[in-house]
């Protein structure tokens, strides 16, 4: 029999595509993006593209494991392959899912008797963005545990912040509407990279005589492409918005009725911006003054002009404020008035599903009486250093691979290498975490499970239908810790729930956005548009008109307005208004530093966070183990293309091969996140990241930091 399934990517990236698997006597044999989704267009990302490969690898965890060798990376013959049932000298046995569940259960319930329930933590993030295997029935577990609370700062939330500080809520900018659009600015957004179905509507723009514009520290390919670029300093993103308002504001070219009327603190923001000339912004930022005045005069009168603003530009240390500066942008010049203006970072904000049904908090607080002590995911370091009062004895990741992605990484194998630790991962592949778990749990795929799907990058609401069994003994989080609830003798309804009942428990049927829009429609039309006009009455004509949720102001801040002033802010000790700060690291010029080059610990465009990173169609497809410079910075240290370099600070170093391309602005240097366990050495780039927190919303500050490079001498050159 052949069918084809309906389904929906949950990977952590904007576009949330529909996708459409066709399934043969029981397998999975072809996979595409779905023709029908407005923004998904029938194509897919080359990752999502080889998906069978990952699906059906080799290397998949099919079996519970448990450890009978010691904590850390396997030998070296084992490192890059891994079977799928375990074998004598990989250092793990295959158990029954009854002998693992019992196992885990007898250890948090003894965690629990000798140190308390918040010894345990939960440490998951974005390997799935689907509701319910993203967040529900583990939420539900660990309330009702009254494990310790995870803070999942480490992506998103400074940007979140940022942004909520001005606009109220998470949303921005359909990508429909980038087509009508005559300037565009990607700013620390490499679309062709991350964002690949925002494109399309690009180059349509691009036909009609728009202009792209890319604001990055590092040459993209987004950048490669673009009308112009310009190469910012990594940090110093405020100070350009600021220049900006500073040019804007001053040649009076600001939209004055829709500042008046639907803004607040106009005043405060013209006399900071007034601290910001052009001369002073290009010493800040290596943007020259021209070009600060050239963009900031042809974004404010090229009409509708739009900002594609990504999550880079808040992994600084003053990463809340660059955000909360670029968002002003729009509101300045009053470009969401129009289809194809306003900002777009995220779209999350508009779907109003019930979190609190899906998670149930209050079980934590019968569990506890008091809500659960919250540990930041960004200092899972510290965290394990044995710090914590009381100290983390039992940590339990899923959708998350900490030993690789975490900052500070010498520190973070430290704490998961501790012999006292009891750690549970469940998990697709063997990755760098499971190296020092004790139960290795084995995870579905979304081909696997049936899901209801959200976006961040456009507003279709869609079901994502199960296509096939899951291998081998695999297992979705759903059911994982629903069989976990039923072990540990919680005998709470929730714990009981279906997909299907959980799924429409989540739906607000009442939100206007929602009416209309139950389960049953969903599985019947795959994808549907949230309803922003006219609730259960609109036509399906009516709901295709533009989303323009700040065109009239309505902006869900406490004012009720764009606040470039923030009563908020100012009561949290933030500045109010908006500055730039440097970055701790940054806040001597170069001469005067110990480490003088910064350094961007970046994402390959390949691999999505270090998801993909082990499947060898995607490894062919980047050139990895590289440290990026340009000639100004490598002659000086009598460094050539192709040379083995060192690159060190404080925190720990690493060995990796130079190459002198000019992908980066002089005093920059840049190379990617891979995972640990496959590089030569046995880490990564985040040894030299720091786990010192961002501004707003205590977030990661992967691209403010520091470092030095010198060849290794005595190599031979590649």
């Amino acid at each position: 029999m052949k069918r084809v399934v309906h389904a929906a990517c949950p990977h952590d990236c904007p576009d949330a595509c529909g996708v459409l698997i066709t399934v043969e006597d029981g397998r999975a044999t072809k996979i595409q993006g779905d023709p029908a989704h407005p923004v998904t267009r029938g194509f897919l990302c080359a990752k999502v593209a080889k998906y069978l490969d990952r699906v059906y690898a080799p290397e998949r965890v099919l079996y519970p494991a448990r450890r009978v060798g010691s904590k850390g990376p396997p030998p070296q013959q084992t490192k890059t392959r891994f079977a799928g049932d375990p074998g004598p000298g990989a250092g793990w046995e295959r158990i029954s899912w009854d002998a693992a569940l019992d196992e885990i259960c007898e250890r948090l319930r003894g965690i629990n008797r000798e140190f308390g329930s918040e010894a345990i933590l939960p440490y998951s993030y974005g390997g799935t963005l689907g509701v319910l295997n993203g967040a529900s029935m583990d939420r539900r577990f660990f309330h009702r545990l009254g494990a310790s609370q995870l803070a999942r700062n480490i992506c998103s939330k400074t940007g979140e912040v940022g942004l909520v500080s001005v606009l109220g809520r998470k949303l921005g900018t359909e990508p429909e509407q980038f087509a009508q659009s005559r300037y565009i600015i990607a700013w620390g957004a490499n679309i062709h990279g991350n964002n690949v179905h925002l494109w399309p509507f690009i180059e349509e723009a691009r036909r009609q005589g728009a202009k792209l514009v890319v604001i990055d520290p590092y040459k993209t390919r987004t950048a490669r492409c673009a009308d112009w670029y310009l190469a910012i300093r990594p940090g110093t993103d405020a100070a350009l918005a600021l220049g900006m308002m500073h040019v804007i504001i001053r040649e009076n070219l600001h939209d004055a009725d829709y500042v008046a009327r639907y803004t607040l603190g106009f005043d405060q923001l013209r006399n900071r911006a007034t601290q910001y000339p052009p001369e002073r912004v290009a010493a800040i930022t290596g943007i020259s003054s021209e070009d600060v005045v050239r963009l900031a005069r042809e974004y404010a009168t090229t009409r509708p002009a739009a900002i594609r603003m990504n999550y880079g530009v808040q992994r600084a240390e003053n990463g809340g404020m660059a955000v909360r500066a670029i968002a002003m942008l729009p509101c300045l010049i009053g470009s969401w008035k129009e289809a194809g203006g306003g900002l777009q970072l995220s779209t999350s904000g508009a779907y109003p599903l019930r979190r609190d049904r899906l998670e149930r908090p209050e079980l934590m607080l019968a569990a506890l009486g008091r809500p659960a002590r919250t540990i930041n995911m960004v200092e899972i370091g510290h965290a394990l250093a044995a710090l914590a009062d009381p100290p983390v004895k039992a940590v339990f990741v899923y959708n998350s691979n900490p030993v690789a992605v975490a900052p500070d990484h010498n520190h973070v194998v430290q704490g998961f290498a501790r012999q006292d630790l009891f750690t549970v991962v469940h998990e697709q592949f063997f990755t760098d975490t499971t190296d020092y778990a004790d139960i290795v749990l084995p995870a579905t795929t979304f081909f696997e499970h049936k899901e209801l799907q959200t976006a961040y990058g456009h507003y279709y609401l869609q079901v994502s239908e199960k296509a096939i069994e899951p291998v081998g003994e695999c297992r979705s989080n759903f059911q994982l810790f629903s069989d976990l609830a039923e072990r540990m003798g919680f005998t709470e309804d929730c714990f009981k729930q279906t997909v299907d009942q959980a799924m429409d428990s989540a739906l607000d049927l009442t939100h206007p956005w929602l009416a209309g829009i139950d389960r049953a429609r969903l599985e019947r039309e795959g994808h549907v548009r949230l309803n922003f006009h006219h609730g259960d009455t609109e036509t399906p004509t009516e709901n295709e008109s533009p989303f323009l949720p700040f065109a009239e102001g309505g902006f869900p801040t406490p004012s009720g307005k764009a606040e470039f002033y923030s009563e908020s802010l100012a009561a949290q000790g933030l500045d109010p208004v908006v500055a730039f700060v440097p970055p701790t690291e940054s806040r001597h010029s170069p001469p005067a530093r110990t480490y003088p080059l910064e350094l961007l610990a970046r994402k390959a465009d390949n691999f999505l966070n270090t998801t993909f990173t082990n499947l060898p169609a995607m490894q062919q497809m980047e050139d990895r183990h590289l440290l990026e410079m340009v000639a100004a910075d490598a002659e000086p240290r009598g460094i050539r293309d192709g040379d083995r370099v060192r690159v060190f600070n404080s925190r720990g170093e690493i060995e990796l091969t130079a190459r002198v391309n000019g992908s980066v602005p002089p005093g920059v240097v840049a190379a990617q996140l891979d995972w640990a366990k496959l590089s030569p050495q046995g880490r990564n780039i985040n040894v030299l990241t720091s786990d010192r927190l961002t501004d707003m919303g205590a977030g990661a500050t992967f691209y403010s930091v520091l470092v030095e490079v010198e060849a290794v001498s005595g190599r031979e050159r590649p």
